[in-house]
């Protein structure tokens, strides 16, 4: 017997959790996570040659006690991105860049969304199987990153 179960991305979440997911995502991205302090230090842009795009990632709630303003900071050659929890308890992520237009960071920080909630419902479903008894027998990811997960039950 097989099933095919399309998960639905939904993040509601503590920011510990969050955190690993975006850490994880944006590892495979090439991305290195920085602190605030330093990122703004090695920023040395005008405010003329700078584009930044603001992501709001639907479907997401941060939930416990992260504090408004909590963040992680990620960069790559010309490009930082922010991820944060806003007042309203969302997660949203500001990417900016030198020398890039305001599309290509908006197709940069969608495919850096993505790869967050994929990271993240990948997470949310094995810690899943396991609490239900469930075996993972075969993994495979296809070029178009979609996730395949055969299982089992014990």
């Amino acid at each position: 017997m097989s099933c095919v179960l399309v998960a639905a991305p939904v993040i509601i979440a503590n920011w510990p959790i969050i955190t690993a997911a975006v850490t994880a995502a944006v590892a495979s991205m090439g991305f290195n996570v920085v602190s605030a302090a330093s990122a703004e230090a090695r920023t040395g842009t005008h405010a003329s040659e700078k584009n930044s795009v603001n992501i709001d990632i639907d479907e997401s709630e941060i939930l416990q006690n992260a504090v408004a303003g909590e963040e992680i900071v990620v960069e790559k050659a010309n490009v930082r991105a922010v991820f944060r929890r806003d007042a309203r308890g969302r997660l949203t992520v500001c990417v900016d860049g030198e020398g890039m237009s305001k599309a290509a960071l908006r197709q940069l920080g969608q495919e850096l969304v993505d790869r967050v909630t994929q990271q993240y419902v990948y997470h949310r479903v094995v810690t899943e199987l396991k609490d239900r008894k469930m075996a993972i027998v075969d993994e495979e990811v296809t070029k178009d990153r979609t996730v395949k997960i055969r299982v089992r039950n014990l």
